[in-house]
């Protein structure tokens, strides 16, 4: 290529030769700093959530972004994407809140942030209903939960089937099967019939009681934290808790989002840690997750 040489005085770059394309106007300049993809990186994992391992700017006037929990190293026999929980001992929900629910009351699908104690996102999960069975079962609807981790990979599914609420019926109770991958159970949990309490059965994938599950006897939100005691088969050892997290008077007053935390032994059977999410999603739906303006359930109605 035949040397250009520099105009007298000019400390730019050469002009470009004859007939070389000019560069648009428009091309967006990169942020000061902002590291190159690596080669081969080709997804940008789910819409609107942060990728792991990447650097979070903030948007001028939103909110800070969430960093990905990074992937520990995966246990031997652990299902695909249950790796991230092998190593917590608490789990965090977050409930996004839905403003066309807060404006038209209506009941539109359940969308979730899963974090670990450093506020580092696990997992994203978002309900799959269609509006009939929300709007006219409420919170008594049958769903199914998908929760995908930072590669948009769906890693656990929770099915909920149309089930009674009622204490008066001991037939037919509140169930949610969890499956780690998607079609493969492996645990449940299954309402046991209580005159007063909330009580339920955490089982493995053989349908065998492995811990139990029992709540307080009046489920209402005032000014405090609820705790469903996580307990051994006779009840008698508790070994952690699902606890449902004041959020102030405005969201508890004006939505359904709520916030939940889950402790369990650090060593706990990792596919339990995923059926203890099945659990949270169970009592959220069943005693947090009523219509905006008509309270919120007690005991076991």
């Amino acid at each position: 290529m035949m040397n250009q040489k520099r105009l007298p005085g000019h400390t730019g770059y050469p002009k470009p030769q004859a007939g070389y394309p000019v560069p648009p106007t428009d091309c967006p300049v990169p942020l000061a700093g902002y590291p190159v993809p690596p080669p081969g990186y080709s997804h940008a994992g789910p819409a609107g959530f942060a990728v792991q391992n990447q650097p979070v700017y903030n948007r001028a006037g939103g909110p800070a972004g969430v960093p990905w929990m990074p992937a520990p190293p995966r246990p031997l026999n652990c299902p695909l994407g249950l790796e991230y929980l092998s190593q917590l001992d608490l789990i965090l929900i977050h409930q996004q809140i839905e403003l066309t629910e807060v404006l038209f009351g209506f009941e539109s699908n359940n969308t979730y942030e899963i974090k670990n104690k450093f506020g580092q996102r696990i997992y994203i999960a978002a309900e799959d209903t269609n509006f009939c069975n929300r709007n006219c079962c409420g919170p008594n609807r049958p769903f199914t939960l998908n929760i995908l981790d930072n590669m948009c990979r769906e890693v656990i599914t929770l099915e909920r089937p149309l089930r009674c609420s009622s204490c008066y019926c001991p037939c037919c109770l509140q169930e949610i099967e969890i499956q780690a991958p998607p079609g493969v159970p492996v645990g449940y949990v299954t309402q046991i019939w209580h005159p007063y309490l909330p009580k339920f059965a955490v089982q493995n994938e053989k349908r065998e009681d492995v811990l139990k599950i029992t709540g307080p006897c009046f489920v209402c939100t005032c000014a405090g934290d609820i705790d469903f005691k996580i307990k051994s088969l006779d009840e008698q050892i508790v070994v952690g808790q699902i606890s449902k997290k004041w959020t102030g008077i405005f969201r508890e007053a004006f939505t359904d989002a709520d916030n939940f935390a889950i402790q369990f032994p650090r060593d706990l059977d990792i596919k339990m840690k995923a059926v203890m999410l099945g659990a949270c999603f169970l009592v959220d739906y069943m005693f947090f997750e009523s219509t905006i303006g008509k309270g919120q359930n007690i005991g076991v109605w």
